[in-house]
């Protein structure tokens, strides 16, 4: 099975870029199963019913979110109706929507999405551990699901690492989103999972993690509240993700590519994929 994973879309210019570059990538590299992350794909803060739909018009299956899940207030209740917009996992049972869903793909195959959300410098959620545990009871790989991809949700570089060796063998992709810089540590892990520390974002690089810079800059060099809330970035966006290949038998991967492609990063060639 072919999966490629989106990272954090960050307004306007990153949801450009997803439904600019997804008609080449789905021609050239035939993946079975698409998802992204887009908790920033509002104007940066959160998503809306309506930009859902648009990317299920581009092409996308499943979308995770993160922190900024709820900023919109809106989707509160399309989530709750939509199954392939997830949650993390690990929020109090009682909010709305779900922190996983099965997608089956063209060809009967069922790929289980999981957004989990890390605890170091963020929101003390429960325990993300313990929320893939339980589960992973239910779900094994080559049973109830032909594949798992975990979205940890996380800003610490080791929380990450830590779930993805806490899933090793046990999932097909344990995937970091939040930090909105792809890391260049694609792996599979001793025991056959797909690791990535970060994705990256899909917006503009021209920027500071997606947003224009005057406002964080004014706020690292003056340490007073700024004047204005952040705005994304509005320059040329760039697609940050990876595409992973499993074995059909196992659920296992066999190979793993970052994807970079746009405007300010140097660019993947699809055809060495």
């Amino acid at each position: 099975m072919k999966i490629l994973f989106c990272g954090d879309i960050v307004g306007k210019s990153g949801r450009d870029a997803v439904i600019a570059h997804l008609p080449d990538i789905k021609e050239k590299l035939q993946p079975d199963c698409i998802i992204i992350n887009g908790e920033n794909a509002a104007h940066g803060f959160g998503i809306t019913a309506a930009i859902c739909k648009d990317l299920y018009k581009a092409g996308v299956h499943v979308i995770t979110t993160g922190n900024h899940a709820f900023d919109n207030r809106e989707i509160m209740n399309y989530m709750s109706s939509d199954k392939n917009i997830i949650r993390p996992i690990n929020y109090p049972p009682t909010t709305a929507g779900n922190g996983f869903t099965i997608y089956t793909t063209p060809r009967g195959q069922k790929v289980l999405v999981v957004n989990v959300m890390g605890r170091l410098f963020m929101d003390p959620l429960d325990d993300p551990f313990a929320a893939m545990e339980n589960l992973f009871k239910t779900y094994v790989l080559g049973g109830l699901v032909n594949a798992i991809v975990v979205d940890m949700h996380a800003e610490a570089t080791s929380e990450k690492m830590g779930m993805g060796h806490f899933c090793d063998g046990r999932a097909s992709l344990v995937v970091g989103t939040h930090t909105h810089v792809p890391t260049s540590d694609c792996q599979i892990l001793p025991k056959g999972t797909a690791y990535m520390t970060d994705a990256g974002m899909c917006g503009d690089y021209n920027s500071v993690v997606g947003m224009d810079k005057d406002v964080p800059l004014f706020k690292f060099t003056r340490r007073i509240p700024p004047p204005a809330r952040m705005q994304p970035a509005t320059g040329p966006g760039t697609l940050c993700g990876v595409f992973v290949e499993t074995d059909d038998a196992t659920g296992l991967a066999k190979k793993i590519k970052a994807i970079r492609l746009g405007a300010r990063l140097e660019e993947t060639r699809l055809d060495g994929i």
